[in-house]
C-alpha cells in the first residue's frame, strides 16, 4: 500500500499544480492579459509624457517671452498692432 500511496500523492500534487497553472490566479492566461495591460499603460504613459513636455515648454515660453503671448493673441483673438492692416485670405 506505501509503495502506491507516494506516487498517487505525487500524481495528484502534480495535477493540482498544473491546474493552477492554466486556471489560477497566477495562470498563463492571467499573465498574458496583465501583460497586454502593461504593454497598453506604457503606450498611454508615453503619450501622456510627451503632452505634459510640450505644455511645459509652453509654460516656460510664456514665462519667459512675450513672443508666444503675441503670436496666441493674434492667431486665437484676432488681434492686431497699431497702424496695422488686418487681411484675411480665404481657400
Amino acid at each position: 500500500m506505501s509503495k502506491r500511496f507516494v506516487p498517487m500523492l505525487l500524481i495528484a500534487l502534480l495535477l493540482v499544480l498544473h491546474g493552477q497553472l492554466w486556471f489560477g490566479r497566477g495562470s498563463v492566461r492571467s499573465v498574458n492579459k496583465l501583460q497586454s495591460e502593461l504593454d497598453s499603460q506604457k503606450v498611454k504613459n508615453t503619450q501622456a509624457t510627451l503632452v505634459n513636455d510640450r505644455l511645459e515648454a509652453e509654460i516656460r515660453d510664456l514665462k519667459e517671452g512675450l513672443e508666444i503671448v503675441e503670436e496666441k493673441a493674434r492667431s486665437e483673438l484676432g488681434m492686431v498692432k497699431n497702424n496695422e492692416i488686418f487681411v484675411q485670405v480665404a481657400h
